[in-house]
């Protein structure tokens, strides 16, 4: 679905739309396994965050991310206990979001998403009603590039054909706000702690973008 001519309203999934883990900890506890095994993604030399990376952008696959994360954490974990934690790391949408985007689109507002994330996640989040909601859905694996690399927003606005100036963006993180924000995109710093939904609605009614299309 194309753009109209107002602003193409974009959202980072995890941290805004989506409840994630914050920690190895978190992770582990919600997947039911326990953390004194003497291993943590820091104890890697750096292995782990070279998988999720590549994972992120889609250089490798499911079966290579978590055998390869096996073999970083010298066995203490199985590839099948790191899928569980995987899969245990997005905990759901927050609250009010799926309304929230639904007022948007009412108000006649073009809703996207811009998320690193991977494979299994996003097969995961595709049917939730936020999801579902938005006109335009952009991920890193899906794009080769993540966030705050430069080229997965100029990638985004010529994928979605909507000139940076006309995109108000939503994410959680410092980094990823920046570079936005030097793409020339009007870029909104959610806390993650908070609620999510309220705060979209607040910085869309300060910028005069609810109800004008």
């Amino acid at each position: 679905m194309s753009a109209g001519p107002g602003p193409l309203i974009c959202f980072d999934l995890g941290g805004v739309l989506v409840r994630i883990c914050r920690s190895w900890e978190e992770g582990l506890a919600r997947a039911g396994l326990d953390a004194g095994r003497g291993w943590s993604p820091a104890a890697s030399d750096g292995e782990h965050r070279r998988l999720v990376e590549a994972y992120t952008v889609g250089a490798i696959d499911d079966a290579a991310f978590f055998s390869g994360l096996e073999r970083a954490s010298g066995g203490a974990y199985s590839a099948e206990e790191f899928r569980a934690i995987h899969a245990a790391w997005i905990i759901g949408e927050y609250t009010g979001v799926a309304d929230a985007l639904l007022e948007l689109r009412g108000a006649g507002l073009t809703l996207a998403c811009l998320s690193n994330t991977n494979d299994a996640h996003w097969r995961t989040m595709l049917g939730w009603p936020a999801l579902r909601a938005l006109h335009h859905r952009h991920a890193s694996h899906l794009m080769g590039v993540a966030k705050p690399d430069p080229a997965i927003y100029d990638r985004f606005a010529r994928a979605t054909g909507v000139a940076p100036g006309r995109i108000v963006f939503f994410d959680d993180l410092d980094e990823n706000i920046a570079a936005a924000r030097a793409a020339g995109w009007d870029a909104v710093r959610v806390d993650h702690t908070g609620d999510t939904a309220a705060q979209i609605l607040g910085a869309l009614a300060e910028r005069g973008r609810l109800g004008s299309a």
